[in-house]
C-alpha cells in the first residue's frame, strides 16, 4: 500500500520546533502534521519571512508537512455556524488564511475537526446549525481551492460535538457543498463512537477519504488501545488508499518520544503484512 507516516506536532509540545523537527525526523517518520495554534496564536500575525523559514526548516530535516489540523483553536471567537454573520464571515476569512499558510508550507491539505467551533449552539436547531455550517463550508473551501488546499472534514464523536458524527453525515455534507475541494478524514477514536466495524466506515468513504487520523479507542497512540489495527490496515488498502497515515494522540502521555516510536514501529509491520 502506498502510502507514508506523519505524526501530529502538538505530542511533542514545550519543545521547539528544531528540537520537534529533529525528533520525528531521526524515530523515522516522513512527515509532521501542524496544529496552526502552535505556531501562532493568529496565524495573520506570522509574516511570510517565517513562514518561509518554517518551510525550509521541515524540509531541512527530510520532513513534508501532511496537513494542517486543529484549526480554529485560535484565535478565539470563530465559529463556523453561529447565528451572528459577522462572526461567521471572520471564521470563514480565517478559513482562508490557514489556506494560504498551508500553502505557504507546501502542503495541500487541512483536516476540519475543530468541534467546538461546528456544534449547535443555544437556541439553535440541529437543522438550522447543519444549514449555517454548509454554508460556511462552501465559503472555506472556495476560498481555500484558491490556494490549491482541500479540506477533509473529520466526522467526531457526539461526545465532542452534536455536529457531523458519523462517515454518512461528512458524505451528506460533502454532496451538499459539491466542491472537489471538500473531502474526508478519517479519525479511528472517533470511528470506534459509531458503533459498526471500522472496514465498513472505511469502505463507505471510500474515494472522498484523503487522510487518516491513527489513533486508538483511548485517544492514545495506535495499538495502545482495543482498535483492530490489522482490520483497518486491511480496509484501507482495499480502497486502495494512498494519502497520509498520521499518528494523533489525543490524550496525555509521559513520554512521548517512546510513545511515537511504538506508533511508527507498528505502522510500519502492519504495512509490511
Amino acid at each position: 500500500m502506498d502510502v507514508r507516516i506523519s505524526v501530529c506536532n502538538e505530542l511533542f509540545k514545550g519543545l521547539s520546533w528544531e528540537e520537534t523537527l529533529s525528533i520525528v525526523s531521526e524515530i523515522g517518520y516522513e512527515g509532521i502534521e501542524v496544529a496552526p495554534f502552535t505556531i501562532a496564536r493568529d496565524i495573520r500575525e506570522v509574516e511570510r519571512a517565517r513562514r518561509s523559514e518554517l518551510s525550509a526548516l521541515i524540509r531541512s530535516y527530510g520532513l513534508e508537512v501532511s496537513a494542517l489540523h486543529w484549526l480554529l483553536v485560535s484565535p478565539p471567537g470563530l465559529h463556523l455556524a453561529h447565528p451572528n454573520s459577522l462572526i461567521r464571515r471572520k471564521t470563514v476569512e480565517y478559513m482562508g488564511v490557514l489556506a494560504q499558510l498551508c500553502a505557504d508550507l507546501d502542503c495541500s491539505l487541512m483536516v476540519l475537526g475543530s468541534p467546538n467551533q461546528r456544534c449547535s449552539l443555544p437556541g439553535q436547531s440541529r437543522s438550522e446549525t447543519w444549514a449555517l455550517l454548509r454554508d460556511s463550508l462552501k465559503e472555506s473551501v472556495r476560498l481555500a481551492e484558491e490556494w490549491g488546499v482541500r479540506i477533509a472534514l473529520e466526522p467526531l464523536a457526539r461526545h465532542l460535538t452534536d455536529m457531523i458524527n458519523t462517515a454518512d453525515e461528512a458524505i451528506r455534507m460533502v454532496e451538499e457543498v459539491g466542491s472537489p475541494y471538500l473531502v474526508i478524514n478519517l479519525d479511528v477514536y472517533s470511528m470506534t463512537y459509531e458503533g459498526r466495524p471500522y472496514r465498513e466506515i472505511i469502505a463507505r468513504v471510500n474515494g472522498l477519504l484523503a487522510h487518516f487520523h491513527a489513533n486508538d479507542t483511548n485517544g492514545l497512540g495506535p495499538g495502545f488501545g482495543e482498535a483492530d489495527y490489522e482490520e483497518i490496515i486491511a480496509a484501507l488498502r482495499l480502497v486502495g488508499y494512498a494519502g497520509w497515515l498520521s499518528v494523533e494522540v489525543l490524550a496525555e502521555v509521559d513520554n512521548p518520544v517512546v510513545m511515537a516510536k511504538l506508533c511508527l514501529k507498528l505502522l510500519r509491520q502492519l504495512l509490511k503484512c
